[in-house]
């Protein structure tokens, strides 16, 4: 294998600070994603930078220690071999222009971090692992979170939303949006390090709660009040719907809780051609003010019947 010094071009007595500047300069000149440099050269450089950037495995070098393992070869030369055979220290040992940076401890990635930091192509492409083992990379996306009105969201809308550099642009809330449905803006992200190219939006949906309808899967509820005659005689009464007031018929005898169906008027979401239902349930509810006509007429009523409803689910 070559020298790691002379691949680097430093001396033996060279400072880290002297490795990592000679490694800096040879890594860009040679990087075959920028420059068309010779792949073979600059996976031999990275492997003696390897080396040298380890202060153990520096050592171990310059004492010509052997690793019984590599039969005679110098501690590092197993990676040092990957480098120069043509594996290209990739992960999965394939060769060509993917190199994978991790397996330089961190160094490695982070000095390439720094060599190409405003070279718009690699900070496309390089990812590195964090501290937690997870990979990172450099995002354009521009993320939002937009709060949006409850039958907005049902029936779908469209909108104009300003973004964070103060433009403003339409957008189209699909039919059935909930809340944690994400939408994407293209090329409205940002642009890393003055780059023409931008990344996208992403519109994170709150939907809000509403006063009376509520939401499940394609189906609305609503309780609507109504009055002691209206159920007892029986009525036609306007209710509000998402797409609008619709006349809805309470049959006579209606009770406290009893539900009726408005067909077709709940939500059809984007990608389906059919419509849930709105179900209404009634809520009977007595006078503000109790007069003594209603309170005489109750009496007289009470005397000729003795209707309890507790003792129809045994609470008497």
């Amino acid at each position: 294998m070559d020298d790691p010094y002379k691949t680097l071009g430093v001396k033996k007595n060279a400072t880290a600070a002297e490795i990592k500047t000679a490694y800096r300069k040879l890594a860009k000149q040679h990087h075959p994603d920028l420059n068309s440099g010779n792949a073979e050269r600059f996976k031999n450089i990275s492997g003696a930078y390897d080396v040298l950037s380890d202060r153990d495995k520096r050592e171990k070098y310059d004492r010509g220690e052997f690793d019984i393992g590599q039969r005679g070869q110098r501690p590092g030369a197993g990676f040092w071999r990957n480098w120069s055979d043509g594996s290209g220290g990739n992960a999965s040992g394939n060769s060509g222009h993917s190199f994978n940076f991790d397996q330089f401890g961190g160094s490695g990635a982070d000095i390439f971090s720094e060599i190409f930091r405003g070279n718009s192509h690699f900070d496309s492409g390089v990812s590195r692992k964090t501290n937690g083992n997870k990979k990172r990379e450099v995002s354009r996306d521009a993320k939002y979170k937009l709060k949006v009105p409850f039958v907005e969201a049902a029936v779908g809308i469209k909108k104009k939303v300003t973004l964070s550099d103060d433009k403003t642009v339409n957008m189209t809330i699909p039919a059935g949006a909930e809340t944690g449905t994400k939408l994407r803006l293209k090329g409205q992200g940002k642009s890393i390090n003055g780059e023409v190219s931008k990344g996208d939006a992403i519109i994170d949906i709150t939907v809000e709660d509403h006063d009376y309808f509520n939401r499940k899967g394609k189906d609305i509820y609503v309780e609507i009040p109504v009055t002691i005659q209206e159920a007892i005689l029986g009525t036609s009464i306007l209710v509000p719907t998402i797409h609008g007031k619709v006349t809805l018929k309470v049959p006579a005898k209606s009770n406290n809780g009893t539900n009726l169906r408005l067909k077709g008027k709940g939500l059809s979401p984007k990608g389906e051609t059919t419509f849930g239902d709105q179900y209404v349930s009634l809520k009977v509810m007595l006078p503000e003010k109790i007069d003594k006509e209603l309170t005489e007429f109750i009496e007289g009523w009470a005397k000729n019947n003795d209707y309890n409803p507790r003792k129809k689910i045994k609470m008497d």
